[in-house]
């Protein structure tokens, strides 16, 4: 484990990328991508100059490491403006840059900004890259949470898209622990990972994009906390980003999937 200063305190999206960890913030906070080291200690801040932090809540990245920011946090499921941003892997070393492209998308399924209280399916805090995909895994903030995730997915190229939904899956009827706040995808891409606050989900031997097809486990981390990301640091291993709150949290924990099985 290693503190966050004080500038993640919140924090809501971590990625490795090429052995460099880097993290967001989410609203509220400013449009840059910092560089962490092993000791939580900001080491670069790269400002995304074309680029407002209206709601950043995830990162993700592809196997050239350019590195994508989901703009898409929707607490009020009120929002026409959802966006991924596009940053050059070579971007990364400088203090300011501009993206190379704006992904835009909408949900076809949402008629009404914002939808009635039992039908708030359109936050995001979760996203990986998969194949030349971006693949979301919704928030649920509906009225009688009942533990469903969306998965939708978006193409990785430039314009205004609708999102398609390609399924679901449901954790528990309690939102404290199993509403979905992060995800991450492994190199081999054969592991993927959903975050709540308590507990992942871990995914494996899914056929396609069909994640929730193969072998499902979910995982208690035996610590509760405002967890807001995840990256895996290597196969069997990951980092958890939690937020600052009151005097609990603001650290990057460190989990070894065989030890929670």
């Amino acid at each position: 484990m290693f503190k966050l200063p004080k500038e993640l305190k919140e924090i809501s999206g971590i990625e490795l990328v090429k052995e460099k960890l880097f993290g967001i913030a989410d609203s509220g906070n400013e449009n840059i991508v910092y560089q962490i080291d092993n000791k939580g200690d900001i080491v670069k801040r790269t400002t995304i100059t074309d680029a407002e932090n209206i709601d950043w809540e995830d990162l993700a990245s592809d196997a050239e490491g350019n590195l994508y920011i989901g703009d898409f946090g929707n607490n009020d499921n009120e929002r026409r403006d959802l966006s991924i941003y596009k940053i050059s892997s070579d971007s990364l070393d400088e203090e300011q840059c501009k993206s190379v492209s704006k992904i835009s998308f909408s949900y076809p399924e949402q008629k009404d900004f914002p939808p009635k209280k039992s039908e708030l399916w359109y936050d995001v805090e979760a996203f990986i890259v998969y194949k030349n995909h971006f693949y979301l895994f919704t928030k649920n903030r509906s009225k009688k949470f009942d533990g469903t995730t969306l998965l939708y997915r978006v193409p990785m190229h430039s314009g205004n898209h609708e999102a398609k939904l390609i399924g679901s899956f449901k954790t528990e009827a309690n939102y404290n622990n199993n509403a979905i706040t992060g995800a991450a995808i492994n190199s081999e891409q054969n592991k993927i990972v959903i975050l709540s606050h308590s507990k992942i989900w871990l995914f494996e031997d899914f056929k396609g994009d069909n994640f929730f097809s193969g072998k499902t486990t979910e995982l208690p981390l035996q610590h509760y906390s405002q967890k807001e990301a995840v990256t895996f640091k290597n196969n069997s291993t990951l980092w958890i980003a939690d937020e600052k709150v009151k005097k609990n949290g603001g650290n990057i924990y460190q989990f070894h999937l065989n030890e929670l099985n």
